[in-house]
C-alpha cells in the first residue's frame, strides 16, 4: 500500500512539473518577439559584406534564442537591403520603427550609408548600434551610439603608417582620396598628422567615389617623388588603384604605399588581386594569429555557414565585430533587465565588454575609447590560392607594438618581392 501511495505521489509531482514546464514553454511562445531591426547592404557593390553581416546576425540570434531569449522572450530579426545606398536609409528606418515597432536598431556597414540616419536616431532618442562606420557621430553628439568598430578617430589609421614611414627614412607624403564623407575624415586625420610629424606634403588629391580610371592620380604620384603615400579608398575603386600601381609602378624612393584602403581586408578583393598586393602596410581589423577568447570558434562555425550560403567565406575584417554587436546588447539587456534605450546606453558607456574581438569600452561619442586598429603589410601572396589566407604569414601585423607579427619592410619594391 506505502509503495502503491509513493508511486501515486511520484506521478503527480511528475505531472505537476511537467504541466509547469509546460505552462512556462507556452507562456514564453506567447509573449512577443525582441525585434531586432537590421538594414545591410544585400544589392549594391556592398552587398558581399552585407550577407556577411546578415549570417552573423542570424547566428548571434540563434545562439541567443537557443538560451531562452531575452527577457524571456524570443528575439526576431528583421533585415532589409539598403542597395548600399545612403538615399534610402532614413526611410527604411522610419518603416523599422513606425511599422515593424522593432525594440532595438543596428547601422548598416559603413560611414556614407549610416550618416544620413544618425539626425533621425537622435531625434527619436533610439540607440543605435554602429557598424564599421567612421566619425558619423562626431557633429550630431548622439549620446545613445555605439560603434563596434576597432577604431576611435582619424590618428588611429594613419598615425601608425606615418611613423613607420618616418622611421623608413621618408621625408616626403603624398594623400589621394576619394571625394566623400569618410574618406575625406580619413585623409583630413592624415593631413594632420602629415603636419605635426614633420613630413612634407608633396601630392595631395581628391578623386570622384566611384572611380575606375586612376592612372593619371598613379603618374602624379610618381612624378612628386613621394616616399609614404597614404590613400583612402572604399573597395571598387582600391581594384582599380592597386591594377594601376602595379601596371604604371610608382617609383623605387616609396617607402609605405597604403593605410586607409577599404577593401584589401575582404575575401574576394584579396582573392581577385593575389600577388598584386604584395609590398602594401594597410589598416585591418583582423588578420591570422591574433588571439582572442572565443574568436577561433566563432570562425570554424562561420566559415561552415558562409561556404553554404556562398558569402565570404573567411569573414576576417566584419563578421566577428558583427557578432560582438550581438553579445554586446545581449549583454546590456540582461544587466539591465531592460529594453528602455536610454538604460542601455548607460550600461553600455560605462562597462567594459567582453567580446570574442576582446574587451571593448567606449568613449563620449560611442567610438572605441582605445583604438584597436592594427597596419598589416602582405607578403608573398600568391595568385588563385584562396587557403593562403587562412594561415598566418600572409598579412603580417606590424603596428602597433602590442600586436606586432613582425617587422615592417622597406622600400615598397623589397616588400613587394619579400618571401
Amino acid at each position: 500500500m506505502k509503495n502503491g501511495k509513493r508511486a501515486i505521489l511520484t506521478s503527480a509531482i511528475a505531472a505537476l512539473l511537467l504541466t509547469v514546464a509546460h505552462g512556462t514553454v507556452v507562456a514564453q511562445a506567447q509573449k512577443p518577439p525582441i525585434k531586432l531591426g537590421l538594414i545591410t547592404p544585400l544589392t549594391g557593390p556592398l552587398a558581399s559584406y552585407g550577407k556577411a553581416q546578415e549570417l552573423v546576425m542570424k547566428l548571434a540570434v540563434e545562439d541567443v534564442n537557443a538560451k531562452g531569449g531575452l527577457l524571456g522572450r524570443k528575439v526576431e530579426l528583421i533585415a532589409y537591403d539598403d542597395q548600399s545606398n545612403g538615399a534610402n536609409t532614413p526611410g527604411i528606418y522610419t518603416k523599422l520603427l513606425d511599422v515593424d515597432k522593432v525594440d532595438l536598431l543596428i547601422a548598416p556597414y559603413a560611414t556614407n550609408v549610416t550618416a544620413p540616419i544618425m539626425p533621425l536616431v537622435k531625434e527619436r532618442q533610439k540607440l543605435l548600434m554602429g557598424n564599421f562606420s567612421f566619425q558619423v557621430n562626431a557633429k550630431v553628439q548622439h549620446d545613445m551610439w555605439f560603434n563596434n568598430a576597432p577604431w576611435n578617430d582619424a590618428k588611429g589609421w594613419s598615425e601608425g603608417f606615418f611613423d613607420m614611414g618616418k622611421k623608413a627614412g621618408g621625408k616626403t607624403a603624398a594623400i589621394f582620396a576619394a571625394d566623400a564623407e569618410f574618406q575625406q575624415n580619413l585623409a583630413n586625420g592624415a593631413r594632420d598628422i602629415i603636419k605635426s610629424s614633420g613630413l612634407n606634403l608633396v601630392y595631395d588629391q581628391n578623386y570622384p567615389p566611384n572611380s575606375t580610371d586612376f592612372s593619371s592620380i598613379i603618374r602624379a604620384v610618381r612624378a612628386s617623388r613621394a616616399e609614404v603615400i597614404f590613400v583612402a579608398c572604399y573597395p571598387s575603386e582600391a581594384v582599380a588603384i592597386m591594377r594601376s600601381v602595379n601596371e604604371i609602378g610608382l617609383g623605387s624612393q616609396v617607402q609605405l604605399f597604403g593605410g586607409g584602403m577599404v577593401g584589401l581586408q575582404f575575401t574576394p578583393i584579396m582573392q581577385n588581386l593575389g600577388s598584386l598586393l604584395n609590398g602594401v602596410t594597410n589598416y585591418n581589423s583582423y588578420v591570422p594569429g591574433m588571439k582572442y577568447p572565443g574568436i577561433d570558434e566563432f570562425f570554424k562555425r562561420y566559415s561552415e555557414r558562409a561556404t553554404a550560403a556562398k558569402v565570404d567565406p573567411l569573414g576576417f575584417y566584419l563578421p566577428p565585430f558583427n557578432y560582438a554587436t550581438g553579445q554586446m546588447l545581449e549583454a546590456a539587456v540582461n544587466a539591465t533587465k531592460s529594453l528602455d534605450h536610454k538604460k542601455l546606453a548607460e550600461y553600455l558607456r560605462k562597462n567594459t565588454h567582453q567580446t570574442i574581438v576582446g574587451p571593448i569600452s567606449f568613449d563620449k561619442n560611442g567610438e572605441r575609447a582605445k583604438s584597436a586598429v592594427v597596419q598589416a603589410q602582405f607578403r608573398n601572396v600568391q595568385d588563385n590560392n584562396l587557403d593562403q589566407f587562412k594561415s598566418t604569414g600572409k598579412q603580417i601585423v606590424v603596428w602597433p607594438d602590442s600586436e606586432k607579427q613582425g617587422d615592417v619592410i622597406t622600400p615598397f619594391d623589397k616588400a613587394r618581392k619579400a618571401t
